[in-house]
């Protein structure tokens, strides 16, 4: 599934609107339904960010998978619950009926899931924890970083890669100032695990200046790492890939500038451009 959003695209020094398909993201809550001593169970084992569609595809291959179900007959069938909610009109919610408990153990099930759409939001239980605990939106009149920088951004962040010149498989964030000097950076397999490591290590050293400082990161940007960087009141999140549907949602909302397909020629905008500086 996906959606067009309109976009502020730069391309050759050449600014014009159009619109751009944006992949979906949506959380789906995922339960189990079992009968244990005779009464009617229902569990939260987690929630996942995906694109919606195939939802019972994914509840059976992830029981199965995560052997809650050694056998897909265990599974006697799959329920949406829930109204449909949010702009998508879509249930955000799933109940498998499974017939077999030896492989139940909630706890457990709670401590070790870690859920994905390339992580996604890890360990979270409930639909509710999704909000992200923030009351004010960011003042749009800062950072105020040059187009030439932005263009310049994929290349700084290769620059400090130690480990993709040796891998290629690794992701990275970088804290960056409005100059184009990089502050920090850091590496992981998992995006969402570099920007934590990255944000951790600002802190820490006291690095963070939300006035003349963006965050790039060198994949797709989803909803989890948007949130991320809110909490550390960063006003712009550049990604080498592309947003999805409820990162530019939230960026929106809460006031941050979010660029994606970050180029040495171009870019996209997809929310608050007044942070960008177009003058050559």
């Amino acid at each position: 599934m996906n959606i067009k959003y309109n976009v502020t695209k730069l391309k050759d020094n050449s600014v014009g609107e159009v619109k751009d398909f944006v992949s979906i993201e949506e959380p789906l809550e995922m339960n189990i339904r079992f009968l244990s001593n005779g009464k009617w169970i229902t569990e939260n084992i987690s929630i996942t960010m995906r694109t919606p569609g195939n939802d019972e595809e994914l509840i059976s291959g992830f029981l199965f998978n995560e052997r809650i179900v050694e056998k897909f007959s265990e599974i006697t069938k799959i329920e949406k619950d829930g109204e449909k909610v949010g702009d998508y009109n879509i249930q955000n919610k799933i109940i498998a009926f499974i017939n077999s408990t030896k492989n139940i153990d909630i706890g457990k099930l709670k401590r070790n899931f870690v859920t994905n759409s390339s992580c996604g939001v890890c360990g979270k239980t409930s639909l509710d924890s999704i909000e992200v605990i923030k009351n004010e939106k960011l003042d749009l009149s800062f950072p105020k970083v040059k187009k030439e920088v932005i263009m310049e951004s994929p290349k700084l962040l290769m620059n400090e890669q130690s480990e993709f010149s040796k891998t290629g498989g690794i992701h990275a964030s970088a804290l960056i100032n409005e100059s184009g000097k990089t502050i920090a950076t850091k590496e992981d397999v998992g995006r969402h695990n570099a920007l934590d490591k990255l944000i951790g290590h600002a802190h820490r050293k006291k690095l963070i200046d939300n006035r003349s400082q963006f965050i790039a990161c060198s994949g797709r940007l989803n909803f989890e790492l948007v949130q991320k960087g809110l909490m550390s009141n960063i006003g712009l999140m550049v990604g080498v890939g592309a947003p999805t549907s409820l990162a530019i949602d939230l960026a929106k909302r809460f006031g941050m500038t979010l660029l994606g397909f970050v180029k040495k020629n171009s870019f996209n905008i997809y929310t608050h451009k007044q942070r960008i500086d177009f003058k050559d």
